[in-house]
């Protein structure tokens, strides 16, 4: 691993190294002097070979012979051209302004969500203000007003919604904050609700197999977090939040610049619901009541002259539900066989470092260091069982960045590190167990700014359990014509599957648990090992004088090996090995307009074909709908003369029928049909902006009442062999009423 490393760092350098010219670009003062000019361009006439002078006016180009002249341009100074015949001298260039134009205004408005038309990757950008369309309270409810990601609940009884992305549940994608994985192991069930909405400053949402550089588990895609930075975020945020399913919720940010290089923020989440509903009369909460504390402190360093930035975190969880039969006392009813219920409690320390080195030097170079550790403990009972993990994870990556040549080929290389260390146990027995990886990789990327990305990674990854193995990824991008992006992609994925934390909906079921084990080193069963290919086409047009855009997208997921969950007996679950074919097959056709000025209009139309090879033959994934069609309109006012405006946002969703896991084999009275019916939702949100301090907001999900009815069997024996609530494809609690307020501080 060690010569393997040593090849990839230095082989760029050794097939690459060539002559380079410097220069300085300067402006002439009021008083006559030659004053530094940062951020000119500097390109080879005829060629698209160039840099950007730094904050000391200095350059550095590539130099072959072919090269004969240097343009010089910035905005509000004369183009110069420069022709150069000996490469071993420093240019001086001095620009001269041009006469004073006129002032000219130009006003636009950027989409509160966008995908990239230049990236090699398939990247969709949700912002801070797309984000303020709904109540996401948390991360797991940021995606509601997004057509690529699936929001649903995963049970009736813990209250856990769980995201989808081409048709596969979250431990497919890689979720990470600031590009660290974050929500993984022990915290895949309820990580997401971890993570309070307002902390969010955007979200980027990738499509296919994601970069070498974050790892070797993404499959289905990535889902990066950045969150606020204590520079730009306000001085003062508050955030307070209520609804009828009795949620109340506070959010507090408060920010200082300490001096010129630090910066600091405390950021403060807490969230209680302790009102009791039943509304479809089963005996069991609709929703957990419980508690949240959720602490954060945030330092920024920068010092510009010397090319640092760095940002480190510590943060406090303490996360406690409870959830079963309405009439549940624990202090009287824990596991007395008569009254069913459950609590989890979670406890979580974070700390995170990234530090990022820029040489002023040489444009283009930097490099970057992650560093992460998380300690995470979740004591929990559901009914008569109990399930405690415990889970310690460390993790550092190291990135170097640069150019090879010119500014067209970028090279990312680096090594990283993960130690992940599981107490496990279900009931009394133990399956506590130690990961280590250690891994190197390559990333090379060609950009003619103009009509091709092209990104092609390698990583060589040892794991002590999974063994050694390679991970290559491949993006592209072309342009065929104006407003266009055409993009394909393929990448492989391994992952260790983390049978029980990913699926703790089994333990609100009487089902019998079953490992038909193979013999691997995690619960007797071999890691999942999946390929991703992908190919979309994005174009952005006029229609009827107004911008509109069409987004194509078609990504198949191929499983090599997998951990197949199998619920098709209606007693047990079964977790085994794959043999035979597992798939995902996902298109979405995507349609965004804005037919009049400040209304904007998103559609989409999405196809899943999943099936999995189970004991019982090749079936379709269950509660999984073959077909989705989402809307979401948006308007907002204009702004008054006292600076208010309103704004208004809809979002419907239909889902087609979704296949229930055979219940052939249950009594007649617990049998489902084979399919759950077709439901729509609708969401409404008003928020009226006072100033750009103060905004209060109105709104409403599910506000055509749709309700599961029956969501779980055998209610009324919680105890008995029939007893199950997974069987979950739509709203329990009904129409959700909310309001809240944001009060901000420049």
């Amino acid at each position: 691993m060690k010569n393997l490393f040593i090849i990839f760092y230095f082989t760029p350098t050794l097939f690459f190294a060539q002559d380079k010219i410097k220069g300085m670009v300067m402006e002439p003062s009021a008083q006559g002097k030659h004053l530094p000019l940062a951020g000119a361009n500097v390109i080879w006439e005829g060629t698209s070979v160039g840099t950007i002078t730094d904050i000391d006016g200095n350059f550095t180009l590539p130099y072959e012979s072919t090269y004969k002249t240097l343009v010089i341009s910035y905005v509000g100074y004369k183009s110069k051209t420069i022709d150069v015949t000996n490469p071993n001298t420093v240019i001086h260039i001095l620009l001269e302004a041009t006469d004073d134009l006129e002032e000219i205004t130009v006003t636009t408005r950027k989409k509160a969500s966008a995908t990239s038309y230049i990236a090699a990757q398939n990247i969709t950008t949700i912002s801070s203000k797309e984000l303020l369309k709904a109540a996401c309270c948390n991360l797991s409810e940021s995606f509601e007003t997004n057509p690529s990601i699936d929001v649903n609940f995963s049970d009736a009884i813990s209250g856990t919604k769980q995201i989808k992305m081409l048709g596969l549940t979250s431990p497919y994608i890689l979720i990470t904050t600031e590009n660290v994985p974050s929500v993984r192991g022990a915290s895949q069930a309820y990580g997401l609700s971890f993570i309070p909405g307002t902390w969010v400053e955007s979200i980027q949402v990738t499509k296919g197999a994601g970069s070498v550089i974050n790892g070797f588990e993404s499959i289905a895609g990535q889902i990066n977090a950045e969150l606020v930075k204590p520079l730009t975020d306000k001085k003062l945020f508050v955030n307070a939040y209520g609804s009828i399913n009795g949620r109340l919720e506070l959010n507090t940010h408060f920010n200082t610049k300490l001096n010129e290089k630090w910066s600091s923020g405390l950021y403060i989440h807490a969230d209680r619901r302790g009102e009791k509903f039943d509304n479809n009369n089963d005996s069991f909460l609709d929703l957990p009541v419980g508690n949240q504390i959720n602490i954060m402190n945030r330092w920024q360093y920068i010092n510009q002259e010397k090319g640092l930035i760095g940002f480190f975190n510590a943060r406090f969880l303490d996360d406690q539900k409870q959830s079963g039969q309405i009439v549940y006392d624990p202090s009287v009813h824990k596991f007395g066989g008569s009254v069913w219920g459950s609590e989890v409690d979670t406890k979580r320390h974070e700390f995170s470092a990234k530090l990022g080195y820029v040489n002023p030097e040489i444009p283009y170079q930097s490099l970057g260091f992650q560093l992460a550790y998380s300690n995470h403990e979740q004591d929990s009972y559901f009914g008569s069982r109990t399930y405690d993990i415990g889970h310690r994870s460390f993790y550092t990556n190291l990135v170097y960045n640069s150019i090879i040549s010119d500014s067209r080929h970028k090279i990312k290389t680096g090594i990283g590190f993960s130690h992940d260390s599981y107490s496990e146990f279900v009931n009394t027995t133990n399956y506590s167990r130690k990961e280590n990886s250690v891994g190197g990789f390559f990333e090379y990327s060609f950009d003619n700014l103009e009509d091709i990305n092209l990104t092609a990674g390698v990583r060589i990854d040892h794991h002590n359990l999974l063994g050694t193995f390679i991970t290559p990824r491949f993006h592209g991008r072309y342009t065929p014509w104006e407003k266009s992006a055409l993009r394909f992609s393929f990448g492989r994925g391994k992952r260790s599957a983390n049978i029980f934390t990913e699926n703790q909906k089994l333990f609100v079921s009487s089902r019998s648990i079953n490992i038909q084990s193979e013999n691997g080193f995690i619960y007797g069963l071999n890691p999942e090992i999946a390929w991703n290919y992908g190919v979309s086409f994005l174009q952005g047009f006029q229609l009827f004088g107004r911008k509109a855009d069409i987004a194509v997208d078609y990504y198949k997921t191929d499983f090599q090996n997998q951990v197949v969950v199998d619920y098709e007996k209606p007693t047990e679950i079964n977790f085994y090995n794959l043999d035979g074919n597992s798939y995902a097959r996902s298109l979405q056709v995507e349609f965004n307009y804005s037919p009049i000025e400040r209304l904007d209009f998103k559609s989409a139309y999405k196809y899943y074909d999943v099936k999995t090879q189970y004991n019982s033959g090749e079936l379709e994934k269950p509660l999984t709908p073959k077909y989705r069609i989402f809307a979401n309109i948006s308007y907002e006012s204009k702004v008054t003369n006292k600076g208010g405006l309103w704004k208004f946002d809809t979002t419907f969703n239909w889902l087609s029928k979704q296949r229930f896991s055979s219940t052939m084999q249950s009594p007649e009275a617990f049998r489902l049909p084979n399919y759950s019916p077709s439901l729509s939702t609708l969401n409404m949100q008003v928020t009226k902006v006072f100033s750009d301090q103060f905004e209060v907001y109105l709104g409403g999900e599910n506000l055509t009442n749709v309700q599961q009815s029956n969501p779980i069997l055998s209610a009324n024996d919680p105890f008995g062999s029939n007893f199950d609530s997974t069987f979950v494809y739509g709203p329990i609690f009904g129409s959700m009423y909310y309001a809240g307020l944001r009060f901000k501080l420049n």
